[in-house]
């Protein structure tokens, strides 16, 4: 059935999910009432149709209104199955979410090792001996982030894992820094060379396919790519923001109240908080005894970083391929599945050649790692079903269609990423929007231009609307693993951040609009929208000192963390 079939109701799904997920605080009840209900709306006409046919079966007179009420209790039936239907093939058709649950139980796995061994403590104590500060812990993270560029998820787990207890030490807030691990990990990924720029340059071919435009003249995609990097504006001033924040030691919104509570309580986490994961609850203290070593932390870690260089290399090798192409070309996650679970392999060595831990007692300690992650991992399953219900009803293609009623050239980049960023907050996966808007947005560019740099502007929009949606989302599988391996609570993590995702797409709209209606002046310049990008890092930066100190005075506190206030926050106060 086409997207119009189901109209406004494609999407009640997303709304019952977000809406219980954050009313109850609990994700997976709402994510299962997300899909149930999309199932039910799905089944809808068939359910109708169903008891209609029920009822002249038997001879009975069929009435409308009867017909629909016995039609959706059928279809609450019929969605349930569908439902489990969509949540056992969202994992059993992709290998890729298979290699995902790997990653993770894999992650968890070293994760336990590690701190059972003591080496979570021991970098702990090791590195705030030079990371003394909130500044500096935030700059470590956001600079480990913007370095690790080649795959998100490695991202957030190396990041998260290093900095949390240094973080907490520090009393720095879990949403703070789940927030620096999550801002920085898929926006970095987006522009560097990683398997985020192999997939953006395929769909940038599938978009020029779509056009009238002679293969012979159709431009590199590669070329394409690196035009479209200013444009991306999104995951360029989120990156920006991040820094802000961290440099200035200034917040606002939900996320100032986290960080007074962290300050004042030394409450790392809120009160009703769920952490994703509870190393120290589950796992209990590291071995008595044990010498704590920085080489049980620092060598897994270094471990893990070495077999996907390595494996990077080997998996996109093919004769005659520059280096370059060979790292576009690399299978990431594979190797990251495969370097996590050497990662496991060298803390097991450790345990063995140290005597802190007998064979069998490592294979306790991992089981407890994979059931660490058992919560993250099922909401990561519903947030991957939740995609594919809204791809069912057709959701994106409902937007889209009132969306792209009235384009200009000047408009057309500011509703790509308007329609990017609900699709990628509905489905919660940024490179589903990417393939379903950039075949579409690449052909309407060309016909409303005939410019292959307009072209490049709107893939450069949809990059940013589906960093930005994923940014906001709580399906989103990013978030949720950034929320899980800074041990945050999901709908914290979403709460604090996005305050701060909504300032950098709002600045990212606005410079986007000045750059298409500015075309009189610098036509359609790349380095016009260079300019407006360092345009827009003054601007957040102006916006972060506004909204910190305005927001600071309305709650009575400090705005940075150099004084320290008694003021207790209310309930309300965020």
């Amino acid at each position: 059935m086409s997207a119009t079939t189901y109209g406004a109701w494609s999407l009640l799904p997303l709304i019952l999910a977000i809406g219980v997920a954050i009313k109850t605080r609990k994700a997976i009840i709402g994510l299962f009432l997300g899909v149930w209900s999309g199932g039910a709306i799905y089944r809808y006409f068939d359910g109708v149709d169903l008891a209609a046919s029920l009822f002249s079966g038997v001879g009975l007179p069929s009435y409308e209104p009867l017909n629909i009420v016995v039609g959706i209790i059928i279809a609450g039936f019929w969605g349930s199955i569908d439902a489990l239907q969509w949540i056992s093939e969202s994992v059993g058709e992709s290998v890729f979410n298979m290699q995902i649950i790997l990653l993770v139980l894999f992650l968890g796995s070293a994760i336990a090792m590690i701190w059972k061994l003591g080496g979570t403590l021991a970098a702990a104590e090791k590195v705030t001996e030079y990371v003394d500060s909130k500044r500096k812990a935030g700059l470590a993270a956001w600079l480990m982030g913007i370095g690790l560029f080649f795959d998100d998820y490695a991202n957030a787990a190396i990041v998260g894992t290093t900095m949390k207890d240094i973080s907490d030490e520090l009393n720095m807030s879990r949403e703070k820094l789940s927030y620096i691990v999550d801002s920085t990990a898929a926006p970095v990924s987006t522009l560097a060379l990683s398997s985020w720029v192999a997939f953006q340059m395929s769909m940038i071919n599938t978009g020029y396919e779509a056009t009238d435009i002679p293969a012979s003249e159709v431009p590199s995609s590669f070329l394409i790519f690196i035009k479209s990097i200013p444009f991306n504006m999104y995951s360029i001033l989120a990156i920006v923001m991040v820094g802000i924040i961290v440099v200035t030691q200034r917040d606002f919104g939900a996320m100032l109240s986290a960080e007074h509570r962290a300050r004042e309580t030394g409450k790392v986490n809120g009160e009703k908080a769920q952490p994703m994961q509870d190393i120290k609850g589950e796992l209990g203290e590291p071995i008595e005894g044990a010498p704590r070593m920085l080489r049980t932390f620092f060598v897994p870690v270094l471990v893990l970083l070495g077999v996907v260089t390595v494996g990077a290399i080997i998996t996109g090798y093919e004769p005659g391929r520059t280096l370059r192409e060979i790292l576009i070309n690399a299978n990431y996650i594979f190797t990251i599945v495969v370097g996590s679970f050497a990662m496991v392999g060298s803390t097991w060595y450790y345990a063995y050649f140290y005597d802190y831990m007998s064979v069998g007692e490592s294979v306790d300690t991992s089981v407890k790692g994979f059931k660490i992650m058992l919560t993250p991992l099922t909401i990561l399953v519903l947030a991957w079903t939740i995609g594919s219900v809204v791809e069912q009803l057709g959701t994106g293609e409902y937007v889209a269609t009132y969306a792209t009623m009235v384009l200009t050239p000047e408009t057309l980049p500011i509703v790509v990423l308007l329609i990017g960023s609900f699709m990628a907050f509905t489905m919660g996966d940024s490179w589903a929007v990417m393939a379903v808007l950039t075949p579409i947005a690449v052909p309407l560019a060309w016909e409303l231009t005939a410019s292959h740099t307009m072209v490049a502007v709107v893939v450069g929009a949809t990059f940013s609307g589906a960093i930005f949606g994923d940014h906001s989302s709580p399906v989103a599988p990013t978030t949720v693993l950034a929320a899980t391996f800074t041990g945050a609570d999901l709908i914290d993590h979403v709460r604090t951040q996005v305050y701060y995702a909504l300032t950098v797409v709002a600045v990212s709209t606005v410079l986007l609009l000045t750059w298409g209606y500015g075309s009189p002046i610098w036509g359609r310049s790349i380095w016009a929208a260079v300019a407006l990008l360092l345009v827009g890092s003054v601007l957040l930066t102006g916006i972060v000192y506004f909204l910190s100190g305005w927001d600071a005075r309305r709650k009575n506190i400090s705005a940075t963390v150099t004084n320290h206030e008694t003021h207790s926050l209310e309930a309300g106060d965020d």
